[in-house]
């Protein structure tokens, strides 16, 4: 008798293996098909009214690192290029530009005055039309970097370089640019993202459409997304966390005096 209850017992532990569903304890959207999957992560992030965004951007203009916390009334975070590092923070549409000394000397030393641009613009010229110097920082150059040194710049709303730094603040544009798949969506593996478990829809047959990783616990707020490519990977998480933000104080803030350079990668 021992023998037959071995076999019984083993044929409904299998039987139990191989009912066991990939998507019990989670929120469902993995049984759905991949345009459901991608549609109910855009309703959930459009709902949203914070993120925290992290990861790396690339464009034809060099590569971006972002760390920012994002919601309408604005923003607070980092840029990294490949050859600066500074912080931007926007409450309503007040901007201000943070960096350190070196960051100024180089753009002293880099720019004529009213050379500023966009990240899709690599001239050598400035906005006047005029060469930009190639000579290192002079003693004044130094001297007014080391003013700038940690202090907020303001950016003024008619600077060309507003539009362009504003653009890393705003969470609707950064979303809508970030999230979009292209070509004929699939539905990918499952995985996670830290330690939330996720279900990958993918564009494309290969992901040359950006790959998005769609929470399965809770609300389906998209994770992680991988632009087509090499285009880039960010993460998101901190989803409806508030974070304070509060315009700094005037003895923290100075007036460049000048547009802005350009923050090219």
């Amino acid at each position: 008798m021992l023998p037959a209850a071995l076999c019984v017992g083993l044929a409904v532990a299998l039987t139990a293996c191989a009912k066991e569903d990939p998507d019990a304890g989670t929120n469902g959207v993995g049984r759905l098909e991949a345009a459901e999957i991608e549609r109910k992560a855009r309703a959930a992030a459009d709902g949203a009214v914070s993120v925290r965004l992290v990861g790396n951007l690339v464009s034809k203009s060099g590569t971006y690192r972002l760390d920012m916390r994002l919601k309408a009334q604005g923003a607070t975070g980092s840029v990294t290029t490949r050859k600066s590092t500074f912080e931007l923070l926007r409450v309503g549409d007040a901007l201000y530009l943070k960096a350190g000394a070196s960051f100024w000397r180089h753009a002293e030393s880099s720019a004529e005055p009213g050379d500023a641009g966009g990240p899709g613009e690599t001239g050598g010229s400035g906005a006047s039309g005029g060469p930009t110097r190639s000579t290192g920082p002079t003693e004044a150059d130094i001297q007014a970097a080391d003013k700038l040194d940690g202090k907020y710049v303001k950016v003024p709303q008619d600077d060309p370089s507003y539009k362009q730094l504003r653009g890393f603040t705003e969470m609707n544009v950064l979303l809508k640019g970030l999230l979009e798949l292209h070509g004929d969506v699939r539905k990918g593996d499952r995985d996670k993202v830290g330690k939330v478990r996720t279900i990958k829809v993918v564009g494309g047959q290969r992901g040359e459409g950006g790959t998005l990783d769609v929470s399965l616990e809770g609300t389906p707020f998209p994770l992680q997304f991988a632009r087509g490519g090499g285009g880039g990977v960010v993460v998101l998480s901190a989803w409806n966390q508030d974070f304070p933000l509060a315009e700094p104080a005037k003895e923290d803030i100075l007036d460049y005096g000048r547009q802005l350079p350009r923050t090219s990668g």
